[in-house]
Parts: structure tokens; sequence; C-alpha cells
């Protein structure tokens, strides 16, 4: 589920970080730091592209405050910002640049995080599940990646996310049923054989 859905935001803040009041401004920050960095984390890669991305989303926000007119939640504004700065940077020309140079200098530190998490005890089985499925969506392309994420923990339509590549919502549709595909593909080679949970293919 989004983390954007149960996000709740006191409109007078609004107001006030319209104003430039520091501490209205810091409290919208720190309401959707969560949700706006778990979003460009699951569509953007690698991790140092999506904190820019995510700083991005707030620079928005902030510049963009007299845009918002009450219309809809204030989350669901922040969302579709956050969305809209995601697709743009994976349409930039030097994105693979970025995921290239990522690669060829990845820190030890994280090669010893993932190291420590392959080699750690699971705690639950619903920790290992989620371990897997993470490294196994990041094993998507980038499209295939944004398009499971819109649709089955977002809750865009698959005409929504067709509009937002400028596509059709056949076109969402026939990348969703390729991506569950290929994500159950490698979850059951994650699993050493067991069959994984299926992957929401509501419509």
């Amino acid at each position: 589920m989004s983390a954007f859905i149960d996000t709740a935001f006191d409109p007078a803040n609004i107001e006030r970080a319209r104003a430039g009041d520091e501490a209205a401004l810091a409290a919208i920050y720190r309401a959707f730091e969560i949700p706006v960095r778990t979003l460009t984390r699951r569509l953007v890669t690698p991790r140092f592209a999506a904190e820019d991305v995510a700083q991005d989303v707030f620079v928005d926000v902030i510049t963009r405050l007299y845009q918002y007119e009450g219309r809809g939640s204030f989350a669901g504004w922040i969302r579709s910002i956050a969305v809209s700065r995601c697709l743009m940077h994976l349409r930039s020309p030097w994105h693979r640049g970025q995921r290239w140079l990522a690669g060829a200098t990845r820190s030890i530190d994280e090669l010893h995080q993932d190291w420590r998490a392959e080699r750690r005890p699971a705690a639950a089985a619903d920790r290992a599940t989620a371990i897997d499925l993470e490294r196994a969506l990041a094993r998507l392309g980038d499209v295939a990646r944004a398009v499971v994420w819109l649709h089955d923990v977002e809750g865009y339509t698959h005409a929504e996310i067709g509009a937002l590549f400028g596509a059709s919502a056949s076109f969402s549709k026939s990348q969703l049923a390729r991506a569950h595909a290929r994500l159950r593909d490698l979850l059951h080679v994650a699993g050493d054989g067991t069959s994984c949970i299926p992957v929401s293919s509501a419509p």
C-alpha cells in the first residue's frame, strides 16, 4: 500500500508554508519525507540518483505551493509531483550513464551490507520474502518496475499509467503482465524452487 494514502496534513500549515514560515515548511518535509523517498527509491536506481530526485521533489513542492488549490488531498498532489519527477529522470539521456557509474563505483560498505543481509538468518518468513521481492524489483527494467509500483502499490489505473508514458492503457497492461511473469521467475529462483506469493494482477 502506498505510504501516501494515510498521510494527512493540516491545511493551516500549507498557508503558513506559502507565506515562508520555516516551521511549516519543515513540517511538510517531515510529513512526506518517507513517502517521497520510498517512491523515488522504487522507481529510480541507483540509490544516489533516487536521493537526488527526492530532493528535487521537495524543491518543486516548496516552489509550487501556490499551485495547490485544495482540490483533492495534499498528499495526492505531492505524489503526482514525485511521480512526474521520477519519470522525468527515467527519460533523461543521462540516466543510463548514471546507472553504469553507480555500478562501477559501488562502495565497499554497500557490498558489505548486501553480504550481511545474505548471511543473516531470517527473523521471519515475511522479512526474507520482502528482501527477495525488493531484489527482484531492482532487476526489472526501468519502465516495467515503474508500472508495477504505480499499479500494484500506488493504485494508478492502466489508463493513468499509459497517459504518464504517453501511451495507451494496453501499454500498461502488457508491461505489467510481462513484469509479473518476470517477478515470478525471479522469486522462484530466490526461493530455491518453492512457489512464490502471486503478484497482484488486479485491473
